[in-house]
């Protein structure tokens, strides 16, 4: 997860969740948080190499930080809300639009 992170920016979510899931056979609700809870560092992680090697236009992206910041809380609240099946669903067609959207 941490390779792929650090590699593309992003997307070990999409490798954890399921190895949680199937794996080792946790709830939907607690592989994705437990997901967050991992990948966050390595975020942080590759934010400072990707900063410090002058790969990262911090002021051209604020708005996009705090978009994110603003989605992960409102995702956080959700999570608990919702019923797992739903969440399922939803990341399954996350992870289907993306794909498709890398091939073509």
């Amino acid at each position: 997860m941490g390779l792929i992170n650090g590699l593309l920016g992003g997307g070990g979510g999409m490798i954890s969740v399921p190895l949680l899931e199937k794996g080792l056979k946790e709830d939907v609700k607690v592989s994705h948080a437990t997901t967050v809870l991992i990948i966050f560092p390595i975020c942080i992680a590759s934010a400072i190499v990707y900063w410090t090697s002058g790969k990262f236009a911090f002021e051209a992206n604020v708005p996009i930080i705090l978009g994110v910041i603003v989605g992960g809380v409102i995702g956080s609240v959700l999570l608990k809300k919702l019923k797992g099946r739903i969440i399922a669903v939803a990341f399954a067609l996350l992870m289907i639009f993306a794909g498709a959207r890398m091939a073509f």
